[in-house]
């Protein structure tokens, strides 16, 4: 089993509740059959709940109830699969290019009984028009002057873009505010999760995005 200590297990308990136990079977899939095909980095295994998983699943408190939020390059299923456990109330769908990536990640989805996800094989610009999001996350996917143009598309005119930064997320807003404007964005701002349970807190990236005369 991967350690978990008493913060990190405090902050699980927090996040994931009575459904804590699903996201330490999602923990054990990422370090044994994640690791074994790829989809985690060996020595990322000692530190796959305090820098993957917490760090993803504390995004949840950005999130509307009963959203539709689709997860862009979902990969090793972060933060998708991160939000589906902690938040039963979500519609998940999961959009990744990669067919060994989709394979291990229905195989996990099946193991867990996650009823809330849906994983589609495509690219995000693909997507467009298959999927209605009112909320689109990533992590780890790319610049924000390139996101921005695979993510806003998937809400169709309105919603929320929440994406998984480092600490240069203002420079990368500062960079991206012209394509994000054309996109329809018409607030962008950096907000700060997860700062009561985690040591080092996740920076999104918050893109709010509407039509003209309609709101979100």
């Amino acid at each position: 089993m991967v350690e978990i200590t008493a913060a990190e297990l405090a902050a699980a308990e927090k996040i994931f509740g009575e459904r804590l136990d699903l996201a330490k079977r999602y923990v054990e899939h990422l370090a044994t059959s994640g690791a074994e095909r790829g989809l985690i980095g060996p020595r990322e295994v000692p530190r796959l709940w305090s820098r993957h998983v917490l760090n993803c699943a504390v995004i949840e408190s950005a999130i509307a109830r009963n959203s539709h939020v689709a997860d862009v390059g979902s990969g090793a299923g972060l933060p998708g699969l991160c939000l589906a456990i902690a938040r039963p109330d979500l519609e998940l769908t999961l959009i990744e290019p990669l067919e060994r990536r989709v394979i291990w990640l229905q195989e996990v989805v099946d193991d867990l009984g996650l009823d809330n996800v849906t994983i589609m094989r495509t690219r995000a610009e693909l997507a467009v028009g298959m999927v209605d999001a009112d909320v689109v996350t990533a992590r780890a996917v790319s610049a924000l002057t390139n996101l921005a143009g695979l993510t806003i598309p998937l809400l169709n005119g309105s919603g929320e873009v929440v994406a998984i930064k480092g600490r240069s997320a203002s420079e990368e807003i500062e960079k991206a505010g012209k394509v994000i404007r054309k996109l329809g964005g018409v607030e962008t701002s950096v907000v700060v999760c997860g700062q009561e349970l985690l040591e080092e807190p996740t920076t999104v990236v918050r893109i709010i995005v509407k039509k003209h005369g309609k709101t979100a």
